[in-house]
C-alpha cells in the first residue's frame, strides 16, 4: 500500500451512506426490526491540524494523534502527518427514539437502549467496513476505537479520558461543538453518536464553522438555558459542567433496569440528549444561520 492512491470526498461520504442504507445490521433488533440509524453527516480533517496537537497539550500526552495512531498500527506504511486523513461521522438518532427517551425520567426508553448496544455495534461494524474498502482501493487505513491499545486513563483534570475521542475528531471536522454537559451539538443535533477513520489519503479538510469550541451551547454562548440540567436524572451536570464519574455509576446502574425491563443485556441514559433546545439542531440561531450561510469564522484559538 506504498502508492498514494486518490479518494474522492465524495466516495467516501457515497461509502458511508450506503453502508448505513443498505446493511442488514443496521437494525434495533426490536420486534419491528427498525434501522437504527438515517443517513449520516460526514466531515474530514488533516493529519497536520494543529488541534490535534491541542488535544494532547489539554487532554494529556496519551492522547494520540492521528499520526501516532496511525504509525502504530500501520507501521509498515512511512507517512507524515500530511499525507493523513481523518474522516469523521455523525450517526443522528432517529426522531421516534429522540421522541421515546424525552419521555423517560431515570432510566432510558427501549429504543434508546437498543441504539446503545445494536446501534452502536453497527457503528463499529460502519469502521470496520470503511477501513476494509480502503483497504481493498490499496489505501492503508485504521479506525482508533478498534485498535486493541485504546485505552481510558485516570485522568487529574478530567476524572478520566481516552486514548482517542471520536467527539473531539467531530469536533475537529466541522461537525459540531461541545455543550454543558460535554456532548457534541451537531447540525443534527446533541443525540447523536460518532465514528472515525485515519487514512493514507488527501481529502479537502472540512471548514470548522466556529471560532470557539463551545459555540452551540446556548448556555455558553448566551448565558441561558441549562436545560441538561434539569434532564439529568444522577445530578451529574451543574453549571461547573459534567460529572463524569456520577454519569458513570448511573449508566451501571442503568444495566439492572435495562435486562429486567426490556429482557436484553443493555444500558445507557441520554436524557440530557433530548428535551432540550440542541437535540436535534443547533439553538444558537446566530451560530446556525451562519452555518446555513455557509460563513466562517476566524481561525480557532486554542482551547482553553
Amino acid at each position: 500500500m506504498g502508492k498514494n492512491i486518490t479518494i474522492s470526498e465524495n466516495w467516501v461520504k457515497n461509502l458511508i451512506q450506503d453502508f448505513i442504507a443498505t446493511s442488514p445490521l443496521n437494525t434495533l433488533q426490536n420486534e419491528n426490526k427498525d434501522p437504527a440509524w438515517d443517513l449520516a453527516l460526514v466531515g474530514f480533517s488533516s493529519g497536520t491540524d494543529q488541534i490535534w496537537q491541542q488535544y494532547k497539550e489539554y487532554v494529556g500526552a496519551f492522547h494520540w494523534t492521528p499520526w501516532e495512531v496511525f504509525n502504530q498500527h500501520c507501521p509498515e506504511e512511512i507517512v507524515s502527518a500530511d499525507q493523513l486523513t481523518v474522516i469523521s461521522w455523525i450517526l443522528p438518532q432517529r426522531k421516534m427514539v429522540r421522541k421515546s427517551n424525552r419521555k423517560a425520567k431515570t432510566y432510558p426508553s427501549e429504543e434508546w437502549a437498543r441504539i446503545r448496544v445494536y446501534g452502536e455495534e453497527f457503528n463499529v461494524a460502519l469502521r470496520h467496513h470503511v477501513v476494509k474498502s480502503l483497504e481493498h482501493k490499496g489505501v492503508a487505513a485504521v479506525a482508533p476505537m478498534l485498535v486493541p491499545n485504546w485505552t481510558i486513563v485516570k485522568s487529574e483534570r478530567f476524572s478520566y479520558a481516552s486514548s482517542w475521542s471520536e467527539r473531539h475528531a467531530a469536533h475537529a471536522a466541522g461537525l459540531g461543538t461541545f455543550g454543558l454537559c460535554d456532548g457534541l451539538i451537531t447540525a443534527k443535533g446533541k443525540a447523536m453518536r460518532a465514528g472515525s477513520v485515519v487514512a493514507k489519503i488527501s481529502i479537502k479538510p472540512t471548514p470548522r464553522p466556529y471560532a470557539d469550541h463551545r459555540a452551540y451551547c446556548l448556555y455558553f454562548a448566551e448565558g441561558t438555558c441549562g436545560k441538561c440540567i434539569d434532564r439529568c436524572p444522577a445530578r451529574a451536570i451543574t453549571v461547573a459542567g459534567h460529572d463524569k464519574e456520577k454519569c458513570r455509576e448511573h449508566l451501571a446502574r442503568s444495566r439492572e433496569y435495562v435486562k429486567k425491563t426490556y429482557q436484553f443485556e443493555g444500558y445507557g441514559c441520554g436524557l440530557c440528549q433530548v428535551g432540550v433546545p440542541c437535540e436535534a439542531g443547533i439553538p444558537v440561531k446566530a451560530a446556525r444561520k451562519a452555518l446555513e450561510r455557509g460563513e466562517l469564522p476566524p481561525p480557532p484559538p486554542p482551547i482553553a
